[in-house]
Parts: structure tokens; C-alpha cells; sequence
């Protein structure tokens, strides 16, 4: 197995900047009154979330990677309420909340898999 040269080549950082694409692109659907309400704060947290798994990547010691991917996770989550509380307010509809959601669970499975990898390393 080779080690990964680039952040880019994670699989997480390539599906959280999907979910970040994907997040930008259903929010321009929302209302325009939301606008700077829940559309930036659902864009911010998306934008945070590979981000964070770069910046953590790059700074080239364990303990703050993993730090920078609990980081990622929190913003993951924050994304997650967002997207619940879009769809019950019937902002979001189903079909768009469906493929985010399944996304999402996948970038939360596997950053929480890095996380709990890096704690018995650190």
C-alpha cells in the first residue's frame, strides 16, 4: 500500500468536495430570503469540511491532523442539522436531501474511521 503524496488523493477529501459542489448547487434553489441565513451557513460548513482535511493533511504531524479531521467532522455534523432542519421545513426537497444525506454519511463514516485510526497512533 503507498502512502498518499497528496491530500487530493484522499477519497474523503474527493467526496467532501462533491458534497461541497453538490451543497452550493441546491442551495442556489433556495429562497432568496435564506440567503444569509440557513444557504451560508449550510455553504460554510460544506466549504469546512475538506478544507479541513487539507489543512490537516499538510501540517505534517499526526496529532494535528487528527485534531483538523475531528474539525472536519464537527463541520460534517453542522451540515448534517442543516440539511434536517432544510428538509422539514420543506426548503429541501426530498430527492436533493436524499443524495446529500448519503453523501454526507459517507464522508462521517470515513473521517470518523481517520479519527479512530490517528487516536492509537497519537
Amino acid at each position: 500500500m503507498r502512502k498518499t503524496v497528496n491530500y487530493k488523493e484522499l477519497i474523503v477529501w474527493q467526496k467532501s468536495m462533491d458534497l461541497a459542489v453538490r451543497v452550493f448547487e441546491v442551495t442556489k434553489k433556495f429562497p432568496k430570503e435564506e440567503l444569509y441565513g440557513i444557504v451560508s451557513q449550510m455553504r460554510r460548513a460544506a466549504y469546512s469540511t475538506p478544507s479541513n482535511i487539507a489543512e490537516g493533511y499538510c501540517r505534517g504531524r499526526k496529532r494535528e491532523y487528527k485534531q483538523f479531521l475531528q474539525i472536519a467532522y464537527a463541520s460534517a455534523a453542522e451540515l448534517e442539522t442543516q440539511l434536517i432542519i432544510s428538509y422539514r421545513t420543506k426548503i429541501l426537497p426530498s430527492d436533493d436531501f436524499k443524495s446529500l444525506n448519503s453523501l454526507l454519511t459517507e464522508v462521517l463514516k470515513m473521517l470518523n474511521k481517520m479519527i479512530l485510526s490517528l487516536k492509537n497512533a497519537v
